[in-house]
């Protein structure tokens, strides 16, 4: 039986902050028109080609100011100035967006389309038709087109 490995405590980078990088802001404490990825996307702006032109250090980073935020919960700031409006999609682009979905949701074997993705991969077909049951009229789409009768009487 093998040794359980020993867990080796990571050690800490510590960069100096130097001044060839990115300037580096507090939380509460950047200037105005340096607004975040998120807040980039509540006021339908998108960064439009440019980079990042500052860091916004984590909290935990607040007490060190003479090193460097390399934490992952640090945030980029954008320029307000330098950003565009969000791109909308074209309706050839949502008519397409929406038969992937519809691919994704639909079962192939009662064709009724649901408001999540189904195991297809795994499953082949919605857990309804799997597990022998009737879903509730909550969870699928009505159909929009009337069936329609293609005897050949």
């Amino acid at each position: 039986m093998p040794r359980p490995r020993k867990k080796r405590r990571r050690e800490m980078k510590r960069l100096p902050r130097n001044l060839t990088t990115l300037p580096e802001f507090d939380r509460q404490a950047w200037p105005e028109g340096l607004v975040t990825r998120r807040q980039l996307r509540e006021l339908g702006l998108s960064p439009g080609g440019h980079g990042p032109v500052a860091v916004l250090r984590c909290k935990a980073c607040a007490y060190r100011p003479d090193q460097s935020c390399i934490h992952p919960t640090r945030a980029w700031l954008y320029n307000v100035e330098l950003a565009r409006p969000k791109r909308t999609p074209t309706l050839a682009q949502e008519w397409a967006l929406d038969r992937a979905m519809a691919a994704r949701s639909t079962c192939p074997e009662c064709r009724r389309r649901y408001y999540f993705c189904l195991p297809l991969r795994t499953q082949g077909v919605c857990d309804a038709c799997d597990k022998g049951y009737e879903p509730s009229p909550d969870t699928y789409m009505p159909s929009a087109a009337p069936v329609v009768d293609q005897l050949a009487a």
